[in-house]
């Protein structure tokens, strides 16, 4: 596996650089790989059919003309900036008899990610779908989606470490879903950090893989598919 540790300018880039990952596996031109990223700026990630007027306190987010996107996985809307990391795994299904299902899937990789948490004396917990808390206060640390290829899944998460949870509050609504450990709490009673920094969380977050390489370069595939992407996929929903 390739340890990619690569964040981009643009909220654009930052987004659709995961898709060109898995798009090069599916081609067989590139095969499993951990990506780290964190954007330099606040900006907003709707799921693949998130709606910007139910899920977005659209006042605040138009006043503050912070930009929207939407990503090509499913899961909830994320709001992005300093402070939260992202990781990206591109992972070969036939490697792992556990990625063939969805919901196993989540389990085992995030119960990687978990164990790494536990040896750091953090006591996390894998709370059904695609989530990680803290057992004591049950508050969230790390949300994650999936895009499944044929061949290969894309799987990315984030782990909030030192971001400021009121802008969570502030831009995104109330959700009219939500997982049954939340009950009801909103979001800064919801979600915390982990309070570590930045490069002991990439440290946890490379354990758990078996990195043998680490190439922060870019291959002249993926910026010639990256451009590609940007031209003709619309990402953008509101943006200043």
């Amino acid at each position: 596996m390739i340890l990619r540790d690569i964040s981009f300018v643009s909220p654009q880039e930052n987004i659709l650089f995961d898709d060109v990952l898995l798009d090069l596996a599916e081609k067989e031109e590139q095969g499993e790989m951990l990506r780290l990223w964190e954007s330099k700026e606040i900006f907003i990630v709707l799921g693949r059919i998130g709606k910007e007027q139910e899920e977005l306190n659209m006042e605040h987010v138009k006043k503050d003309r912070i930009p929207v996107l939407r990503r090509s996985s499913g899961g909830g809307t994320v709001v992005q900036g300093r402070g939260c990391l992202n990781y990206s795994l591109i992972l070969e299904k036939a490697k792992h008899r556990q990625l063939q299902d969805i919901r196993g899937s989540y389990q085992f990789i995030l119960g990687r990610i978990i164990s790494i948490l536990k040896k750091e004396k953090i006591d996390a917990q894998f709370m059904p779908i695609s989530d990680i808390a803290l057992v004591s206060s049950q508050k969230k640390i790390s949300g994650n989606a999936q895009k499944r290829g044929r061949k290969f899944l894309l799987h990315h998460g984030t782990i909030l470490y030192d971001f400021p949870i009121e802008a969570i509050e502030k831009y995104l609504a109330f959700p009219k879903d939500m997982p049954p450990y939340r009950q009801g709490r909103s979001h800064r009673d919801f979600v915390t950090n982990l309070g570590l920094s930045l490069d002991r969380v990439k440290e946890i977050l490379k354990q758990p893989f078996p990195v043998d390489r680490v190439v922060n370069d870019l291959y002249e595939s993926e910026k010639k598919i990256l451009s590609t992407f940007l031209s003709a996929k619309d990402v953008r929903i509101f943006i200043k």
